[in-house]
């Protein structure tokens, strides 16, 4: 009886590997490349400018928007380089978004509570409840990276998806 329940268990691990362990997924973010170096929108309900730390905060229905990114979310803290950081250059260092977050690159959807966009490397860190929706199916993690100039993504932290053997969709 426990070689039938060695068996049946184990079925499923042989048939997909690493899906019950999984820690880490790479995927494809987006149908086009983004750009960072692109002008920044921002809409925004609210806007509060702190002069002595130099960053702004939006809040109330945040839209940003970069080439073909759009990234929406209830807060958006705006963070600027120092002369130090930039190398002398004014600009936009980093993004913090709060709250109902959600990333759109092309059909690619993903959703969390935070996320940190850093605009020189062009990537976007999503954390919490991290959910990502794409054409084939969704996927499910506590971390989400997307590097938006090469369109890649890595997932981590208890990955959960759904695979179907049959090759249809979710």
């Amino acid at each position: 009886m426990s070689y039938l329940r060695a068996l049946i268990f184990c079925l499923p691990l042989a048939v997909f590997p690493g899906l019950a362990l999984a820690q880490t997924a790479s995927v494809a973010f987006g149908a086009v490349k983004a750009d960072p170096s692109l002008p920044v929108e921002v809409t925004a309900d609210n806007l509060a400018v702190n002069q002595a730390d130099g960053s702004a905060e939006f809040t109330g229905n945040v839209l940003i928007v970069q080439g073909v990114m759009r990234l929406s979310a209830d807060t958006v803290l705006v963070i600027y380089k120092t002369a130090e950081e930039g190398g002398g250059e004014a600009g936009v260092e980093r993004l913090e978004a709060t709250g109902n977050v959600v990333l759109v690159s092309g059909p690619d959807a993903a959703e969390s509570q935070y996320a940190e966009y850093t605009i020189d490397r062009g990537t976007v860190v999503m954390t919490g409840n991290v959910l990502l929706n794409q054409e084939n199916g969704t996927l499910a993690s506590n971390r989400l990276e997307v590097n938006l100039t090469s369109g890649t993504a890595q997932m981590a932290g208890r990955v959960k998806t759904i695979l179907n053997p049959n090759g249809g969709s979710n």
